[in-house]
């Protein structure tokens, strides 16, 4: 095995577990302890009944700082001392960016209080009158503010407060996750050495993570703290700033921000100057470029509020530079999966709270979870990434003024940040490690037979984790414990509810229990074959048919479209290697033959004719093709589902002006979820996790996008935002009296190419009466949310007005124009 570890010239990982620091050469894993006893560093808190005095005294060196535990000597600008909360407030208020802002604001105020007829111009003191007025406004409005920043700014105020924060977190954690926190020492080395230049350049360093648990943001501060960099402000949603929590969190690195700014430029402004703030004055910063957690366990599209006001800062002139530093945060087992499960499945999110906090925190304390990995990306400037994307799009960098507001401006805008949210996303999935859980989850959903032994479970992991090694992945724990050790303990990390085993056979046989949940792990790994899932996939429009060897071939053209659809439909759903459709293609087919897994012909030039499937592949049952279509089949099947669920968007004939009625968007998903709920149960639908909400929303914007479906919001937020079908989409029904929904027209015939890359199989019944069956249950489903849209108490909102209507106009127009001008493939 040592010759085929694909970390044998890695750097040696470091293990922070409690106050230790080990070294372990190429993420060495502890070999399993049969003794039934915790980890030697868990003492800490298990002392308390047996040694209090001893504990006492643990925890003194915390809290009066001793050696390192004081965080004197911090790499970063100085955070930590009383009268820091204060000076950043007062930096904030005073900012010019929103003294601008409020004289606006008082501006806009007096010009209605003066059409109201506040003020006469007649009068012989109106200018007096208007000036004491503008400073009642102002003041007022000044006032606001500071309250606002007051609630909104973190508050590094008490090293006292930090090192006990340190320690009773640290101690929880570790109770959680027994192995510890593990990182690069290599990358931590060069870490620190940038962030001694940004110190000296008084730059501040953005750390930009992946979102998979609200553990996320503690692993990364307790980094900081035990390394000695300074700790970085954690842009965090105020649904968390609940008693008591939200101050602790505030304290140790918190700002609160709303989850939705609405219209309030006040607010906005707020955010950018404190943000300006931070960054002229050093300090590290983190946001996570995901926005909220991944609920499926691989990375979600960019979001772009927080990075937008970054870029501003740059682009404006405010800020000279600051560092981005892409970081990568993975689990052997995330706490919070049951509940995404359920999520996922329609339930919705509860809020959160105090009471729910303890009981959950106390319940995580018996867990034994494994480790967490967090790895960090080189760094690099951002003032010279946005230079060397202007300089792409042939514009001169000195003489642009992006601080000037106009469309050009705008959209210049747009695609830097589009670009470098993608690229944060691409460092993030290169620096990723595959976790043991990763490995079996994937195994287990990938196999056609119901469960495995452990036998064939090892052979093909250690195949898998060949190819991860292959395509410049990275596994996270091998070193000098056997295979069998890793294995084991990964299935005792995912434990029984996830992964069963039947005892009494010739061998225990291992099965997926939750198929749904241990998909999270599978996803873990999907980012790094996604180019030979959709190549397979869209073989696999020949494969189906049967036949011999020279049937089931595809030409190269017919396949390059079917690859093209499948990456243009699932854009907002992976991230795909930036090198183009063409050369990701050639080069992918061409890895695929040398791994015998396709056979290639070629003609005199040595350009691809067609593709099949390798005589080597086929003697071994198709297990290597058959892995990348599972890989994907999950998430073609929801993507059908959500284009059959539009179907059910068809007026009834009954239904006068049916055109012009708008459906809820939720009401219209969560509709989509029962649709696919029902199909899963009888039959037509080969995977539960397929009605899963997210991947169903990605869908629907991925329409929204295409123009297939229309989607408005209205100014007023008790009006949720409603959608319809685009008229040259719009499905025809039988001219009879029964009115049925017709399998013909652009839709049906969309819906239809998505199916041709279907897994076929026992799992799911097919015959003629597939189409007309799932168009009757989508017709019935789109006919009740018509019932409801119509009805007396939503009839307001099931039509647009006169301001909504010409909105929509000049959107859809915008949009036909801008994909006509992107030069991207469409649906």
């Amino acid at each position: 095995m040592a010759q085929d570890d694909p970390t044998r010239d890695s750097a040696p990982d470091l293990q922070i577990l409690g106050d230790q620091i080990t070294l372990q050469p190429r993420s060495y894993v502890e070999a399993r302890r049969d003794d039934g006893q915790e980890e030697p560093l868990m003492h800490n808190m298990a002392r308390f009944r047996s040694e209090p005095l001893q504990f006492l005294r643990e925890v003194s060196l915390y809290v009066s700082g001793t050696g390192w535990r004081a965080y004197d000597k911090v790499i970063g600008q100085p955070i930590f001392y009383s009268g820091f909360s204060e000076h950043i407030r007062n930096a904030v208020v005073s900012a010019p960016l929103l003294q601008t802002r409020i004289s606006q604001l008082a501006d806009k105020r007096l010009e209605v209080e003066e059409q109201e007829g506040w003020f006469q111009k007649d009068e012989k003191d109106f200018i007096t009158k208007k000036a004491q007025r503008r400073a009642v406004i102002e003041a007022g409005i000044r006032e606001v503010a500071e309250k606002m920043t007051n609630d909104m700014i973190c508050k590094f105020e008490s090293k006292t407060f930090i090192r006990g924060a340190y320690y009773l977190v640290t101690q929880l954690l570790t109770r959680a996750y027994h192995q510890g926190i593990h990182v690069s020492s290599e990358e931590v080395l060069r870490l620190r050495k940038v962030a001694e230049v940004a110190e000296a350049k008084k730059q501040s360093i953005i750390f930009l993570p992946s979102h998979r648990s609200h553990v996320d943001y503690v692993s990364m501060q307790l980094i900081c703290y035990r390394l000695g960099l300074a700790l970085p402000v954690v842009v965090a949603g105020d649904n968390l700033n609940f008693p008591v929590v939200g101050s602790f969190l505030q304290h140790a690195g918190a700002m609160w921000i709303r989850r939705s700014f609405g219209n309030d430029t006040l607010y906005t402004t707020l955010v950018q100057a404190y943000i300006d703030t931070l960054l002229q004055g050093g300090y590290n910063f983190e946001c996570f470029i995901e926005g909220g957690r991944s609920r499926t366990g691989k990375l979600l599209p960019p979001k772009f509020g927080i990075l937008s006001f970054i870029l501003d800062s740059l682009l404006s002139g405010r800020v000279e530079d600051a560092i981005i530093c892409p970081v990568s945060t993975q689990y052997d087992k995330v706490i919070e999966t049951e509940d995404y499960v359920t999520e996922l499945l329609g339930v919705p999110k509860k809020k959160e709270n105090l009471a729910d906090f303890l009981s959950g925190g106390s319940s995580v304390l018996s867990l034994r979870l494994g480790r967490v990995d967090v790895r960090f990306h080189e760094p690099w400037s951002l003032r010279r990434y946005i230079d060397e994307q202007l300089t792409k799009l042939t514009i001169s960098p000195d003489t642009l003024r992006l601080d000037v507001r106009s469309p050009e401006n705008a959209a210049i805008k747009q695609k830097l940040l589009r670009t470098m949210g993608y690229k944060v996303l691409s460092d993030i999935n290169n620096v990723s490690v595959v976790m043991p859980t990763a490995l079996i989850g994937t195994v287990l959903l990938t196999l056609r037979g119901r469960g495995v032994g452990m036998s064939e479970l090892m052979r093909r992991i250690e195949w898998l984790i060949a190819r991860v090694g292959a395509k410049g992945g990275r596994v996270a724990h091998f070193g000098n414990a056997p295979l069998s050790d890793v294995v084991e303990r990964g299935l005792d990390v995912l434990g029984k509810d996830l992964v069963g085993v039947v005892q009494g056979l010739a061998e225990p046989t291992y099965y997926a229990v939750d198929r749904f949940q241990l998909s999270f792990y599978r996803n873990m790994t999907i980012h790094l074959f996604i180019s030979e899932a959709l190549i397979s996939a869209s073989m696999y429009t020949r494969v189906k048919l049967g036949g011999g060897p020279a049937h089931q071939e595809i030409s190269y053209s017919t396949l390059r479209e079917q690859v093209l659809f499948l990456s243009s439909l699932f854009r907002g759903e992976f991230i795909f290697p930036g090198e183009g459709l063409a050369a990701n293609l050639e080069k992918t087919l061409v890895g695929l033959e040398s791994d015998r897994v396709l056979d290639l012909k070629r003609d005199e030039q040595g350009s691809i004719l067609s593709i099949g499937l390798a005589n080597e592949e086929r003697a071994a049952g198709r297990e290597n093709y058959d892995f990348y279509c599972f890989l994907i089949w999950p998430f073609i099947e929801s993507t059908w589902l959500a284009a059959v669920s539009l179907m059910g968007l068809t007026p009834p004939l009954e239904l006068k002006d049916g055109d012009a009625i708008w459906i809820d968007v939720t009401k219209a998903q969560n509709t989509a979820q029962l649709l696919g709920k029902t199909l899963y149960h009888q039959g037509d639908l080969s995977y539960f996790e397929a009605v899963n909400k997210e991947t169903l929303k990605n869908s629907y914007q991925r329409f929204e996008e295409e123009g297939i479906i229309y989607v408005v919001k209205s100014k007023d937020s008790k009006i949720p935002p409603r959608l319809r079908l685009a008229s040259e989409w719009m499905p025809s029904r039988d001219p009879t009296k029964s009115g049925a929904l017709q399998s013909s027209g652009r839709l049906w015939n969309f819906i239809e190419r998505i199916a041709s890359s279907r897994r076929e199989g026992k799992n799911r019944r097919d015959g003629a009466t597939v189409s007309t069956r799932v168009l009757r249950l989508a017709d019935t489903l789109g006919a009740k949310m018509f019932e409801e849209a119509t009805s007396p108490e939503s009839k307001a909102e099931a039509k647009l007005n006169n301001e909504e209507a010409v909105k929509l106009k000049r959107v859809v127009k915008a949009e036909r124009r801008r994909r006509r001008l992107e030069g991207r493939a469409h649906l």
